[in-house]
């Protein structure tokens, strides 16, 4: 089995936030990250399929048609985007990179063609990153 992945990054806002709360708990349990007037990341997206190359082509999968598919998938929708108002895939939803990983996910998965979608790692900060293999 052979693994490809595909470096891309995107530039969003967002809040973490749980409605449920007083503002004095979301700041307790949230700190900064609950900040009213949100907070921007830098993020790095990493997206790993695993199958066997195509005997005629080599590939798991052309990499032009993988960078294809998140873009239009996943950066289309959140670059430059406040994940918590204009990502309608994260409407209603926790803004944590956990639960951003798992929605960006089901947006990929069903448009891998070739091989299959194994692993994203996101990383929110050059510090702070989560690794999703699916359910």
């Amino acid at each position: 089995m052979l693994y490809l992945t595909r470096v891309e990054h995107f530039n969003a806002a967002h809040k973490l936030y749980n409605p449920a709360w007083s503002r004095e708990q979301n700041e307790a349990v949230f700190g900064p990250c609950a900040n009213e007037n949100w907070h921007g990341h830098n993020y790095e997206i990493h997206v790993t399929i695993k199958g066997e190359p195509d005997p005629h082509t080599g590939f798991i999968m052309d990499v032009k048609v993988l960078s294809r598919v998140i873009k239009q998938q996943v950066l289309d929708h959140v670059d430059h985007r406040n994940l918590n108002l204009d990502v309608p895939f994260m409407a209603g939803k926790m803004c944590s990179t956990e639960v951003f990983v798992r929605e960006i996910w089901k947006q990929l998965a069903p448009h891998i063609t070739g091989g299959q979608l194994h692993h994203i790692r996101l990383y929110e900060t050059p510090r702070i990153y989560v690794d999703y293999y699916g359910e």
